[in-house]
């Protein structure tokens, strides 16, 4: 049963939380706190998205390819027990990303349309348990973010003409603080755990270009470049509650699973010449709460495995182009292989990605249906305990 706990945090975290709701592609996880003794980690992986559709029938009925770039991930940890009751840990990560891109020339509506956005974080953390099986963690969270964001396309209206609007969002730091409470029962290897993540700001160096945009459309005032130029665009990472928990329902055998909540409608991104011309910002995203259930298993004295499901309910249809999803089903099959003070553990996912109408314009108006669309996931974590 060891075997099982210590490897079921990371089977939770190896490929299950890709493309999770709006742009985060991990959960921020923290268990690697919760490994016994010292611990080191070393995960990554890649993911291979399937996104497209179809402009609706005002803009031709065209195909817009497939619009969601493969990515891969990178993780590392580092646990330290400095006494029976205090530890500590220092996590990287890379929690936030987009890359979305319309091809030029296909979707009439979208084409040319792109976002990318990278970001890494870097997480400390102390843990003290009390004798009462409780304890309680927290810590300082550094994250470093870019992006950049290109809206071309008839969707856009004039905005969307030529080679349409960008703007570029330098690398910037933010720190927020993370802090939470775990019960554990050891004789029935159960452990429930509550984690709330703060905002992280971020205040980007902001450079923006667009067509020439006519202020009084017919009238005597000449087209001119409104959209253009610099300023600092402040941007909130969400706010989250993650409850996670795990107890043994049999011999060798363990039940798991999670509900994490993301305030998604508090991330805005509104560089100052897009909302001074158009009234409105880059991103709507509504809040997401995803459920993950799961099981695991030792089977042998080196081999475990897991089989787990995660359920993000349906949203608003309306979407934005840039993330142009609505609710997700996935289902992960994982296995740890443990040898003396080495655990390698894989695993696989397969997710189903809702339908949607991709939307532009105020009032929002639809301008593409995404629909028939998965994404595949695979990782691998090797954690090393000394």
């Amino acid at each position: 049963m060891k075997r099982i706990i210590t490897g079921i945090g990371a089977l939770l975290a190896t490929a299950a939380p890709a493309l999770a709701g709006g742009i985060e592609r991990a959960p921020q996880s923290l268990a690697p706190l919760f490994e016994s003794g010292n611990y080191l980690e070393l995960s990554f992986g890649g993911v291979n998205p399937d996104v497209s559709g179809r402009d609706l029938a005002v803009f031709g009925g065209r195909e817009t390819g497939d619009v969601a770039q493969g990515y891969g991930f990178f993780g590392l940890a580092y646990k330290r027990q400095f006494t029976e009751n205090l530890s500590g840990a220092f996590i990287l990560e890379q929690p936030f990303g987009a890359d979305i891109s319309y091809e030029p020339g296909a979707s009439l509506a979208l084409g040319g349309t792109a976002v990318e956005v990278n970001s890494t974080t870097y997480t400390a953390l102390l843990r003290y348990k009390f004798d009462n099986n409780f304890s309680v963690h927290g810590g300082l969270r550094g994250s470093r973010a870019d992006g950049d964001v290109t809206l071309v396309g008839a969707a856009y209206g004039a905005l969307g003409v030529g080679s349409g609007y960008n703007v570029a969002l330098d690398g910037t730091w933010g720190v927020g603080w993370v802090a939470g409470v775990a019960y554990e029962m050891p004789e029935i290897a159960a452990r429930v755990s509550l984690t709330y993540n703060s905002p992280i700001e971020h205040d980007f160096d902001t450079t923006e270009s667009g067509p020439l945009i006519d202020p009084d459309g017919p009238g005597p005032a000449p087209a001119m470049p409104l959209l253009d130029g610099t300023s600092q665009t402040t941007v909130k990472t969400p706010r989250s509650w993650t409850l996670e928990g795990q107890t043994g329902i049999a011999a060798d055998t363990l039940l798991f699973g999670s509900i994490r909540w993301v305030n998604w409608s508090e991330f805005l991104v509104d560089p100052d010449r897009l909302v001074a011309v158009t009234g409105a910002g880059l991103v709507e995203l509504e809040d997401t709460t995803t459920y993950t259930i799961g099981v695991g298993r030792k089977f042998t004295e080196n081999w475990s495995g897991s089989l787990s499901f995660m359920y993000e309910p349906d949203g608003d249809d309306l979407v934005s182009p840039l993330a142009p999803t609505n609710g997700r089903k996935g289902v992960t099959l994982a296995a740890v292989y443990t040898r003396d003070n080495i655990k390698v553990t894989t695993g696989i996912s397969y997710i189903k990605l809702g339908d949607a109408y991709a939307e532009t314009g105020t009032p929002d108006e639809p301008r593409a249906h995404m629909s028939g669309n998965h994404a595949w996931g695979a990782g691998v974590r090797i954690g090393y305990s000394f």
